[in-house]
């Protein structure tokens, strides 16, 4: 039960919102507009605000739903909870059903440590918005998010299963953001409201 649920995270979390909604609002596939992501930013970036919160909180929504699938399914396994919602990333940065091209699973690790600790969320949430609203990097405040919570994790539960799961989470983040640390380190990453950011015409 434990392999068949992270399958099936996996699967979920394969599901590109932002690919099906560009398809949906715009008639265009999303990776090939903006920076190429499959995420709420550049969904922004491409579409406005209004389909970009529609991405994020159904992108975030994805591991609350699978890991609280497979926490039925293996009888409250609790190893297994925290698993699903690293497949569920997975599934998000490399999906199945699109070439392998998605996006880079902030919401959707966003989701991940909701689901695993609400207090911790709420805090690396606020300092990563905070982040954003000062810098207006989106990618600096994604990476002080998913750095904060594998600490913030272990500070508060004391588990070092969940905490080096969510340690795995954390390295594919900064993984797939390579390209916007080395954009920051230079100088160049770019910031909301650029003139780069306006939406499709």
């Amino acid at each position: 039960m434990i392999l068949l649920s992270l399958i099936i995270s996996y699967l979920i979390g394969s599901i590109s919102f932002s690919y099906l909604i560009g398809k949906k609002v715009a008639g265009i596939d999303i990776r090939s507009h903006g920076s190429g992501n499959a995420g709420a930013t550049n969904t922004l970036r491409v579409l406005g605000k209004g389909p970009a919160v529609m991405v994020l909180l159904l992108d975030a929504l994805k591991p609350v739903a699978t890991m609280y699938i497979t926490y039925w399914l293996t009888d409250s396994n609790q190893l297994a909870f925290a698993a699903a919602g690293l497949f569920t990333v997975i599934g998000h940065n490399w999906p199945i059903y699109y070439g392998f091209r998605g996006g880079k699973g902030i919401a959707t690790t966003a989701g991940v440590a909701l689901a695993l600790n609400p207090l911790a969320f709420v805090i690396c949430a606020v300092l990563a918005i905070a982040s954003i609203a000062i810098t207006k990097y989106v990618s600096l405040g994604s990476l002080l998010f998913v750095t904060l919570f594998p600490i913030l994790l272990l500070l508060f539960t004391q588990n070092y299963l969940l905490f080096f799961i969510s340690l795995l989470i954390t390295v594919l983040a900064y993984y797939r953001h390579y390209s916007n640390i080395t954009n920051l380190m230079q100088g160049k990453e770019r910031k909301i409201g650029d003139k780069s950011h306006r939406k499709l015409n």
